[in-house]
């Protein structure tokens, strides 16, 4: 098991960073709330969650070590299987999750692409006695970006099992912050993403 990886950020992409650690790239699939924080060239440390499956080794890199135990936690309840849990840990802050399962929340777990009220039903009575108390961490702020990364964000919310109408609606919610975001290199599309991402949280 590789509980965490450090090393210096060789690539940044809309779904994956890859971490140069001992002159081997070790690819770490994360949310658009970590790729956010991540920079080519600096150096980072992502606790780590290895998923093995009989054809493929999957690494899911995370900001902190919150993000990761809820991770491998909701995993544990019937029909969530690493997807699906890295799609909640994207679209529901820590401590948001944990409230909504604690108060039968159902209308807030059926938010995240591919859990239904049935579902969200399920979810809830297996962990709700495992999952544990908020904590007291505050959502990200919402932030957004410009034009080549429209057809960027809107593939990756998708790719997350939105539709396609969902993911427009969320481009065009952040699309007025594009100014603020670039940097003369273009706007950082992680960071676009994530904002994305609240905004249909919040919708």
């Amino acid at each position: 098991m590789i509980a965490f990886v450090r090393g210096r950020v060789a690539q940044v992409t809309l779904s994956s960073a890859v971490v140069e650690v001992g002159g081997v790239g070790l690819e770490l699939q994360c949310t658009p709330g970590t790729l956010a924080g991540l920079r080519t060239g600096t150096e980072a440390t992502l606790p780590t969650s290895m998923v093995v499956r009989e054809d493929s080794l999957t690494l899911f890199g995370f900001s902190d070590e919150e993000e990761k135990t809820l991770f491998e936690l909701v995993q544990t309840a019937s029909g969530v299987g690493p997807k699906l849990a890295q799609a909640m840990i994207a679209v529901l802050p820590p401590d948001t999750l944990r409230t909504a399962v604690a108060t039968d929340d159902v209308k807030t777990l059926t938010k995240v692409p591919g859990i239904g009220q049935k579902g969200a039903q399920r979810i809830i009575l297996e962990l709700k006695d495992r999952i544990g108390a908020p904590v007291g961490s505050a959502p990200a702020p919402v932030v957004a970006g410009a034009e080549p990364w429209r057809d960027q964000v809107t593939q990756a919310l998708v790719g997350l099992g939105y539709s396609a109408k969902d993911a427009d609606k969320a481009v065009a919610a952040v699309a007025d912050q594009a100014a603020a975001l670039d940097d003369g290199h273009g706007p950082d599309v992680s960071r676009l993403l994530k904002a994305a991402l609240q905004s249909l949280a919040k919708a």
